[in-house]
């Protein structure tokens, strides 16, 4: 007689991509990060995208309108992590795990089914966010996490993120072209420490009048805040009422 067998998806995996619309080589990037979040679940692990526009481009003709200082700093920790000696785009960084040249798909696709099988808690969002408000509260609850490590801390973040934006750049080294963007972060925040096995945070986020509610999602995850291990995530889209 057989029996049933109980099938586990994989957890979620983040995927951050540093990027800028004033860098030649990130268009590329881009687009391979909207590929992966399009392919999500369809024949590998489901991903999470997070896309990050840093702001020392921003001097070189065209300032990123999507730049933020708060992820120039965060790709900063990436690189003592990695001991890279300086930060570049386009990077892409898996579930804190690995980094490699944004545009590299094999890459990408190797980092991704290799992060799967790490051990991973899971995440659990309540959201409160009236259809005409600009403000929304999220309740984070993490359950089921790996041990941190030893002398390591884990921080529970908060990112809103849009999807489906475009510019039309003007100046500099993309100067005329039409750029494409996916799961831009608009906000980012750590909102509370995570103690294994169980945790729970409390955020409180504004939405800017002009982000489309029906392309922004709300990406929660626990992250070590010194070896920068993604040990938890989960995405859920801005709820409509």
């Amino acid at each position: 007689m057989l029996l049933p067998v109980e099938t586990i998806p994989a957890p979620p995996v983040i995927i951050e991509l540093f990027t800028s619309e004033g860098c030649s080589s990130c268009p590329p990037a881009d687009a391979l990060l909207q590929r992966l979040a399009d392919a999500s679940g369809q024949s590998g692990p489901e991903v999470i995208a997070l896309g990050e526009h840093v702001d020392y481009w921003d001097h070189q003709g065209w300032k990123d309108r999507f730049s933020s200082a708060l992820l120039t700093n965060r790709q900063r920790l990436y690189a003592a992590r990695f001991n890279n000696e300086s930060i570049y785009t386009p990077q892409m960084v898996v579930d804190g795990r690995a980094e490699f040249v944004g545009s590299d798909a094999t890459a990408a696709r190797r980092a991704i089914d290799r992060a799967a099988t790490a051990p991973h808690g899971a995440v659990r969002m309540v959201i409160e966010a009236p259809a005409n408000a600009l403000r929304l509260s999220v309740d984070v609850r993490v359950s089921d996490l790996p041990t941190i490590a030893r002398g390591d801390r884990a921080d529970i973040l908060v990112a809103i993120t849009e999807d489906h934006l475009s510019s039309n750049v003007a100046r500099g080294e993309n100067h005329g072209r039409t750029l494409t963007h996916a799961a831009v972060v608009r906000r980012l925040t750590a909102i509370g420490e995570a103690i294994a096995p169980a945790s729970f945070g409390h955020a409180d986020l504004t939405v800017d009048p002009d982000w489309h509610r029906d392309r922004l999602k709300i990406v929660a995850f626990v992250q070590e805040r010194r070896s920068r291990t993604i040990l938890a995530s989960a995405a859920v889209k801005m709820p409509r009422q």
